[in-house]
């Protein structure tokens, strides 16, 4: 009797706790929540490259960033959120931890790769940042883990439930392009890794997907400041390489969707959104579009934020709230805020229906 009694209680303890990882492993609770893998780079990285041999260039675990929802800097580049983050809550999800966050055993509500300047290409940030490519062989090591902890089966119903989202390309279109490539070319190979990463998934059961169209990047603070030393692109050339990146990431999946049986995806259309909001403020309740609320030269765009990276001196924002963009690169939480809900409701939560 006295055995029962505990088995009771220890049931009525592992429903109470469902999100502590020590009850993870029941089946019963594991069919009720979708696991979200999340891979890319600073657009969705939690604080990955806190944990990694790095410059400040590729950081941002230091005030004021974090400052809007966290309180402190968690390695997040802008205030408070990122698009993960909201989706996770929509999803009814905890926030999806850092894979190198020391300690971090439980992958059962998924795990985040994404790290600052990673690009899908290894050339991109080489040695300073976790590719894709990387981001590809943790994943496998994840998948392993799960297949030993959960059994076969259980860990296929979880991977194959899942759903996976990627921030990949712009950092290809910053760096300067190899020599002596037409942009169909080095686009192509970029939109190669890529696709060569959703087939990875897919083999190892991943079957939903959310991916987002690149971002205006000529329109960040930084591309409309004449940086010292810039080796890289021109503000046209960029925006020419990010259409025809978009262009081709559609065309992919569309072909994808018919020859990968029970691919599903859902796509973000970031370019649109976020060039309505630079151009567009109040539309939208911003006051400012263009300009930084963190760094220092004209329009914030020189990447001086919190005074880490070289240069002491920077200037801050009152109010972030009113701002479209946090630093000179990336958005403020509120930006991500309404991108998460816009996407959610398009069309990415039916993606999270078990």
């Amino acid at each position: 009797m006295a055995s029962f009694r505990f088995q009771i209680y220890i049931l009525a303890f592992c429903a109470g706790l469902v999100i502590q990882s020590s009850c993870h492993g029941h089946s019963g609770l594991q069919k009720k929540h979708v696991a979200l893998f999340i891979f890319g780079d600073s657009l969705y990285d939690p604080g990955n490259n806190n944990y990694i041999n790095t410059t400040k260039d590729f950081q941002a675990n230091w005030l004021p960033y974090g400052e809007t929802f966290f309180r402190y800097p968690t390695g997040r580049f802008s205030d408070g959120r990122l698009i993960p983050d909201f989706i996770a809550e929509y999803a009814k999800l905890p926030i999806i931890p850092a894979y190198l966050q020391p300690g971090l055993k439980d992958y059962t509500y998924g795990v985040n790769f994404a790290s600052g300047g990673a690009g899908a290409l290894v050339e991109s940030h080489q040695g300073f940042v976790i590719d894709l490519k990387t981001q590809r062989s943790q994943f496998k090591k994840v998948e392993k883990q799960l297949r030993q902890k959960l059994g076969e089966a259980e860990a296929y119903t979880l991977l194959s439930k899942a759903v996976y989202v990627i921030s990949i390309g712009g950092n290809d279109y910053f760096s300067p392009l190899a020599t002596n490539t037409s942009h169909e070319e080095y686009v192509g190979w970029v939109i190669g890794n890529l696709t060569s990463w959703i087939k990875d998934v897919y083999k190892k059961g991943g079957r939903k997907f959310g991916f987002s169209s690149l971002a205006p990047l000529a329109s960040v603070p930084s591309m409309r400041v004449i940086q010292p030393g810039n080796t890289g692109p021109s503000g046209e050339e960029v925006t020419a390489l990010v259409k025809l990146h978009n262009r081709l990431l559609s065309k992919v999946l569309t072909k994808l969707k018919q020859e990968l049986q029970g691919f599903k995806y859902s796509k973000l259309n970031l370019y649109t959104y976020a060039k309505e909001r630079v151009n567009h403020p109040s539309k939208y309740g911003f006051k400012e579009g263009k300009m930084a609320c963190c760094g220092s030269g004209p329009y914030g765009g020189i990447y001086t934020c919190g005074g880490k990276r070289g240069v002491t001196g920077y200037k801050l924002c009152g109010n972030v709230t009113e701002y479209v963009f946090f630093d000179s690169f990336h958005p403020t939480e509120r930006v991500y805020q309404q991108m998460s809900k816009l996407w959610w409701r398009h069309n990415l939560e039916e993606l999270f229906e078990v």
